[in-house]
């Protein structure tokens, strides 16, 4: 399976009972009609690490239910845990995902060959695509070149998302990577440009949630070689990229989506929603996107 193009690192829609159904099917259907190539859940903005593992299940069978083949699906199914993680992959091989995300284990900094070893038993115990997904900033583990080149020798992962934010690190995949079959896929949404003169196949992206028709014409213009259009749709995404960072991830994100009528719910604690202050802030910078966007506002107190 080769991955390509704006794939939206989609957020989890929740509700006091849990995993919102019904706005989770209404979000699927928002982001496939924004032109995605595919939907990355239970990710870091997908609240991942909140999730019960029941909780990660019942929203993979909701999505790959309304998405119905439409767009592959690629589920987050990191753990601290290796035994955990392949529990995950199996169930969500019996729902039906293209391939599992995998992040690095967290919390503890772990060997080189630990890391190797932790993705080489899961790929042994399991039969779904892996994705990696490098983000050391968050989880104290990098994918460096050493590790890299070991896990392209194992034929079930298929790909790498690079949270990493640094352009010479994603190069180093590319000059390690020699399969066809394998996707390098950029997970910092300043990048998405940059990565694919590199030679990126695509890009998961928070943003795609919410700008999702300028981030698929930064890839779709690129690909048509329409490099000024690509570059401007990329500038165009810094104001929203600013504001979601005005909180912690993805409390931003979830006020965006609500406020363009998306019923996402809260974040789940400890992240707070927005102050009055914030929302305000963040309703301004929305304006811009209304016109090439589609969508309408709805301001909240």
């Amino acid at each position: 399976m080769k991955i390509r193009g704006i794939i939206p690192a989609m957020v989890t829609p929740l509700n006091e009972n849990g995993i919102n159904e019904e706005g989770t099917r209404k979000l699927v259907r928002h982001l496939i009609a924004g032109g995605v190539h595919g939907l990355f859940i239970l990710g870091t903005n997908g609240e991942f690490h909140t999730l019960s593992k029941e909780e990660k299940i019942q929203f993979a069978k909701i999505v790959v239910d309304e998405v119905s083949g439409r767009v592959p699906v690629f589920a987050g199914a990191g753990d601290i845990a290796t035994n955990k993680v392949i529990e995950l992959v199996n169930e969500f091989t019996k729902i039906g995902v293209d391939a599992a995300s995998i992040i690095t284990p967290y919390l503890l900094k772990y060997t080189d060959e630990e890391l190797i070893h932790h993705y080489r038993v899961i790929a042994e115990q399991t039969t779904l695509p892996i994705i990696l997904y490098n983000i050391p900033p968050n989880t104290r583990n990098f994918i460096n070149r050493h590790v890299f080149s070991e896990l392209l020798k194992i034929d079930s992962i298929i790909g790498i998302k690079d949270s990493s934010g640094d352009l010479e690190n994603f190069k180093g995949y590319l000059e390690l990577n020699h399969r066809e079959d394998f996707s390098l896929l950029m997970g910092s949404d300043s990048k998405i440009l940059e990565a694919l003169q590199l030679g990126a196949d695509g890009s998961v992206a928070s943003t795609a949630n919410v700008v999702t028709k300028t981030d698929v014409a930064i890839y779709e213009q690129f690909v048509a070689g329409n490099i000024e259009q690509a570059r401007q749709a990329q500038a165009s995404i810094d104001d929203f990229r600013e504001a979601c960072k005005c909180s912690t991830i993805p409390s931003g994100l979830k006020y965006c989506l609500r406020a363009i009528g998306q019923d996402v719910g809260l974040p789940k604690l400890p992240v707070l929603d927005l102050t009055k202050e914030e929302k305000q802030q963040v309703d301004q910078v929305l304006q811009k996107y209304v016109q090439a966007e589609g969508f309408t506002l709805k301001v909240e107190q």
